[in-house]
């Protein structure tokens, strides 16, 4: 079956099985072409619940179909790839930060998105990268532990310095990884392009963009912007995403190594196949949530919504 055939067969099968598919920014371009919705993970779980669908397939990790599933608990959510996690979001437990909790309990907690639906439970209020400052500066707590991410709470941190926000050590291993070094060599090698990166970078590369936000906001900036050349401090796949929506622009992955290998394990074929175990009521990976575990890890999302995000 060619690539071709195998998407056509999977826009078939998504009809047949009442199945809306959504495929996060980082995936591959063949998946994104066959998704009914496309952005960061926050976006598609609210995506979700807007859909008259029975079923979501989530092209992306674990942590983002659990979130879709807490938004939408009648629905049957499944994930692509059972074995797509994300290291940012299992690097903290409930029990760590209910401890962290106990001896500093005026210090409100504030977790990433990016964090297990159990971290979740523990926790006051969710934040996106796109939002995280608003929300931060919207809040009564003066005292903040800001969770998991270290360099995304660094760069809040810096736009509110009004605030007491304490850090641990933890983040994404990709953007953490990119380097001032790799920053020089992009901008020597394409004087003429403007650099968009992630917070989730090291302040040192967030501090040397011109722009830095979510994935989302990258992209909307390298749509609207009059600048013709784009270096994209982000996973290499918005560089090709924008390539293909912009042909007249160019941009530049700010270093090959920005690549999730998580993102990258959901294939076209694990999206056909699941949509092949959905119609067959087995063989398909379905996120499974207790209802209590969904009633106490939504209500920091519904305080993230309640303060504007």
């Amino acid at each position: 079956m060619t690539i071709n055939e195998m998407q056509n067969e999977i826009l078939r099968l998504k009809k047949e099985t009442d199945t809306v598919i959504l495929a996060h920014s980082y995936q591959g371009r063949e998946i994104i072409e066959i998704a009914d919705c496309t952005g960061d993970s926050y976006k598609l779980s609210v995506d979700a619940t807007r859909i008259d669908a029975q079923n979501v397939l989530f092209c992306g990790v674990h942590f983002m179909a659990e979130t879709a599933k807490m938004l939408s608990p009648q629905k049957r959510v499944y994930l692509a790839n059972g074995d797509a996690g994300c290291p940012m979001a299992e690097q903290m437990d409930a029990e760590m930060i209910s401890c962290l909790k106990e001896k500093e309990p005026d210090r409100a907690v504030v977790a990433y998105i990016n964090t297990t639906a159990s971290l979740k439970t523990v926790c006051d209020v969710c934040v996106t990268s796109s939002s995280a400052v608003k929300i931060v500066r919207a809040m009564k707590n003066d005292k903040i532990l800001f969770i998991p991410d270290c360099n995304l709470g660094e760069y809040v941190r810096r736009n509110v310095p009004e605030k007491d926000i304490k850090l641990l050590q933890g983040g994404c291993p990709v953007h953490a990884a990119v380097t001032a070094a790799e920053v020089r060599k992009a901008r020597a090698e394409h004087p003429d392009a403007l650099l968009l990166v992630h917070p989730e970078c090291i302040p040192e590369v967030t501090e040397a963009a011109d722009y830095a936000g979510s994935t989302s906001g990258i992209m909307n900036f390298a749509r609207k912007s009059d600048a013709h050349e784009f270096i994209i401090g982000t996973e290499t796949s918005i560089a090709e995403h924008l390539q293909y929506e912009c042909p007249d622009k160019k941009f530049y992955p700010l270093t090959k190594n920005l690549m999730c290998r998580n993102m990258k394990l959901t294939t076209l074929p694990d999206v056909y196949n699941s949509l092949i175990g959905i119609k067959n009521g087995s063989g398909a990976f379905e996120i499974i949530m207790e209802e209590k575990l969904i009633a106490e890890s939504v209500k920091c999302i519904n305080e993230m919504i309640r303060l504007g995000g």
